[in-house]
C-alpha cells in the first residue's frame, strides 16, 4: 500500500492519484447523465431551466468543498508532524461542523429557491422547473457536503481506492435512477434532481459511517471539541476551493445572462453542454489535484524539501502531457460531443460544437492553473492559493466575458475562458517562482 510518506517515482504518483481522477471524471460524468436524460426526454425547457439553476447548487456548496481541501491539508501536515490524536480531533470536528451547515443551507434552499430562480433570470415558464429541481436537490445537502468533503478525507485517509469505489457507487446509482425516474416513470426534472440527491448519500453517508467505526486507516470519527482555530485553518487553506465555486457559480451566471441576450435559450443549452464536457477534461486536473495534496501537506509537514521538489517536477511534466492529449481529444470529438445531447436539432449541433472546439482551447492552460492553486492550499497557504483561484476564476473571466463578446462577437464569448486561463497562467508561475525558496521545492 502506498503511503503518504513515501518518495513518489512516476509509476507510484499515478498509481495514488489515477483513483481521484477517475473518481472526479466519473463524478462529472453521472451529473451529465442528469443532462442527457432531461434533454433528450424532458425536452429543452427543462434542459435549459436545469443550467440557470445549477449554480445555485454549488454557491450553497462552496464551504463543503472548502473545508473537504482544506480541512484534508490541515489533516495531513498535522500527520506528518506525527500528531494523530490531534488529528483525529481536528477530522471529527469538521464532519459535525460540515453537517450542520449543510442541514442549515437545506433549509435556506428550500424556502428561497423560486427567488434564487428569479434572480438568475428565469423565464416565467422556467421558474416551475428551476424550482422543482432546486428544491429537491436542497433536501439532500447534507449528503452533497459529505460525499464532497469525504473524498478529499478518505485519500488523507490512504484510501483513494476506497474513495472511487464510492464514487463509482454513487455514479451507477444516479445513472440507473436516472433512467428509472426520467425514461420509465416520466418524472422529468424532479426524477432527475431525485437521482442527484440520492446518489449523493451514497457517495456522502456510507463514508461517515465508515469512519465511525473501527476501520485500518489513520483517522476515524469521535469525541472531539469546536477548535476555532483549526476550523479557521482549514476554512483558510481550502479558501481557494470555495473561491474557485463561487466564482465559477457566478461566471455561469454572467455567460447565461449574456447568451440570453445574444442568442436567446439555445445558447443557455450550448453553454451547459460546454460546461458538462468540462467538467470531464477538467475533472482531470481537479481529481491529480485532489490525490497529490495530500502527499504535498504530509511531506510539507515532515520538512522533506527534497520531495516537494521532486513532487512539483513531476507533477509539471505529468500536467503538460495530459493537456495536450486532452484538448486534441476535445477537439477531435466536438460533434459526437455535441450530438449527445441536441442531436434532435441540426442548428443546435452545429452551434455547440463550434463552441466546443473553441472553448476546449483552454484546457492547455487549465491543468497548470489548477495544479498551483492546489500546490499552494497543500502548504497551507490559504492567501496565495486564493488569489490564484481568484484571479483565474473571476477577475480574469469577468474582463473576458465583458470585453471578448465586444471584439469578436459570439466567438469571443466561448474564447473568454482561454484568455482567462492564459492570464492567470502568468501569475500563477509568479508565486511559484517567487515562493520557493521560502518552501525549499
Amino acid at each position: 500500500m502506498i503511503q503518504l510518506s513515501d518518495h513518489f517515482t512516476y509509476k507510484k504518483l499515478l498509481s495514488f492519484t489515477i483513483p481521484s481522477i477517475v473518481m472526479v471524471i466519473f463524478t462529472s460524468l453521472y451529473t451529465i447523465v442528469d443532462g442527457i436524460f432531461v434533454s433528450n426526454v424532458a425536452g429543452n425547457d427543462a434542459f435549459a431551466a436545469l443550467n440557470l439553476i445549477w449554480p445555485i447548487i454549488p454557491i450553497m456548496g462552496a464551504v463543503g468543498f472548502m473545508i473537504g481541501m482544506g480541512g484534508s491539508a490541515l489533516i495531513a501536515k498535522t500527520l506528518g508532524e506525527g500528531e494523530h490524536t490531534k488529528a483525529n480531533e481536528i477530522f471529527s470536528m469538521l464532519i459535525y461542523v460540515l453537517m450542520g451547515i449543510g442541514a442549515l443551507l437545506s433549509v435556506i434552499g428550500i424556502f428561497f429557491m423560486e427567488d434564487f430562480a428569479r434572480l438568475l433570470g428565469a423565464s416565467e415558464e422556467l421558474v416551475p422547473y428551476c424550482v422543482i429541481y432546486g428544491r429537491t436537490l436542497s433536501i439532500f445537502m447534507v449528503g452533497y457536503f459529505l460525499q464532497n468533503a469525504s473524498q478529499s478525507f478518505l485519500v488523507t485517509a490512504e484510501r483513494p481506492k476506497l474513495s472511487l469505489a464510492l464514487t463509482l457507487a454513487a455514479g451507477f446509482t444516479n445513472i440507473v435512477l436516472d433512467y428509472l425516474f426520467i425514461s420509465v416513470f416520466r418524472w422529468g426534472i424532479l426524477g432527475a434532481a431525485l437521482a442527484t440527491g440520492l446518489s449523493w448519500l451514497v457517495g456522502g453517508i456510507i463514508p461517515f459511517f465508515y469512519f465511525l467505526f473501527p476501520n485500518p486507516t489513520p483517522l476515524a470519527l469521535g469525541k472531539t471539541r469546536l477548535d476555532l482555530r483549526a476550523l479557521g485553518q482549514a476554512c483558510f487553506n481550502g479558501s481557494s476551493e470555495m473561491i474557485s465555486n463561487l466564482s465559477m457559480s457566478v461566471i455561469n451566471v454572467l455567460y447565461n445572462l449574456e447568451l440570453m441576450k445574444m442568442i436567446g435559450s439555445d445558447g443557455v443549452v450550448a453553454y451547459g453542454i460546454i460546461q458538462y464536457i468540462a467538467f470531464v477534461f477538467v475533472g482531470a486536473y481537479l481529481g491529480y489535484a485532489f490525490g497529490i495534496t495530500p502527499v504535498l501537506g504530509y511531506q510539507y509537514g515532515a520538512n522533506n524539501h527534497k520531495e516537494l521538489k521532486n513532487l512539483l517536477k513531476k507533477s509539471l511534466i505529468l500536467i503538460a502531457i495530459a493537456a495536450v492529449v486532452l484538448t486534441i481529444l476535445a477537439e477531435m470529438m466536438a460533434n459526437l460531443l455535441a450530438s449527445i445531447f441536441v442531436s434532435y436539432s441540426i442548428e443546435l449541433m452545429t452551434l455547440t460544437s463550434h463552441a466546443i472546439r473553441i472553448y476546449s482551447l483552454s484546457f492547455l492552460v487549465a491543468g497548470f492553473n489548477i495544479f498551483a492553486s492546489s500546490f499552494f492550499t497543500a502548504l497551507n497557504n490559504g492567501f496565495i492559493s486564493g488569489l490564484l483561484s481568484f484571479v483565474r476564476t473571476f477577475v480574469f473571466q469577468v474582463v473576458s466575458i465583458i470585453v471578448m463578446p465586444l471584439l469578436f462577437g459570439l466567438d469571443g464569448i466561448w474564447a473568454a475562458i482561454s484568455v482567462a486561463e492564459v492570464g492567470a497562467l502568468f501569475v500563477s508561475a509568479f508565486f511559484l517562482k517567487e515562493e520557493k525558496k521560502k518552501y525549499g521545492y
